[in-house]
């Protein structure tokens, strides 16, 4: 059974390397990171090596999004570095898709590790519906579009996409496991919404078909981050045992 701490993705945004590190080394139960453009644009590939040297796992959000020969080219970097998530955006479509989950498999082959799962970013959390179709000209719903691009990367082999959690559920009905759902925007109750648009909080997103949380300042700018990470684990356990008791 994953444990409630191998479901939670802590993001480090905002910390700077050694913020990163020690941040780390002071959670207690801590299992998954996520690593994004600010952190590895200063910290660099690096980073990737020192936080598994604590043997902590690494979520790489680069959200790549180029021409096919490039996304895999990045792809085939990031997966022999040992990130065992990468994110790549399914709008960029079949070909690029397709090239960058070949390209995962063997560089992750090439360093001698487990290849990673690719996860296609569908929209992000941070668009409301009233700017998708303002700013983008795009006149589908965002849960039309989501579901357009979700099916886009699952059809090319990609093994999960980004969504918020409000769209894990139809998600999940129309890709069962092993897919894989990720979802950002998770704010435990009290949380600040911040910039995220749609959100929800940890057990009903797990209980929506979402397989991890990333969860960043609920956590990170706690006043306590070990009790913010062990108060989001035991409301997972404890939702965890309800449906147990249920069945």
């Amino acid at each position: 059974m994953t444990t409630a701490a191998e479901r939670i993705i802590v993001a480090l945004d905002g910390m700077d390397p050694g913020q990163a590190l020690e941040f780390c080394r002071a959670l207690q139960g801590l299992r998954w990171v996520k690593v994004g453009l600010e952190l590895f644009v200063q910290a660099g590939p690096a980073v990737i090596a020192q936080l598994r040297d604590q043997d902590l796992r690494v979520f790489l959000d680069l959200k790549f999004h180029d021409i096919p020969a490039t996304m895999a080219g990045a792809c085939r970097r990031a997966a022999g570095l040992g990130a065992e998530l990468i994110t790549v955006h399914a709008c960029a479509g079949t070909e690029a898709l397709e090239a960058s989950q070949a390209a995962a498999v063997q560089g992750a082959a090439a360093a001698g590790l487990e290849h990673p799962t690719l996860l296609a970013v569908t929209v992000l959390t941070s668009w409301p519906q009233q700017r998708l179709q303002r700013e983008l000209q795009i006149s589908q719903s965002i849960g039309e579009r989501v579901i357009e691009l979700a099916s886009l990367a699952a059809a090319a082999g990609i093994g999960g996409c980004v969504c918020s959690p409000q769209e894990a559920a139809v998600l999940r009905a129309r890709h069962p496991h092993p897919f894989a759902l990720v979802t950002p925007g998770i704010r435990p109750q009290g949380s600040a919404a911040g910039d995220q648009a749609r959100v929800m909080g940890p057990a009903a997103a797990i209980a929506a078909g979402a397989t991890q949380l990333v969860i960043g300042r609920p956590i990170s700018r706690a006043a306590d981050p070990g009790a913010a990470f062990a108060a989001c684990c035991a409301e997972l356990d404890q939702a965890a045992m309800g449906i147990c008791g249920a069945n």
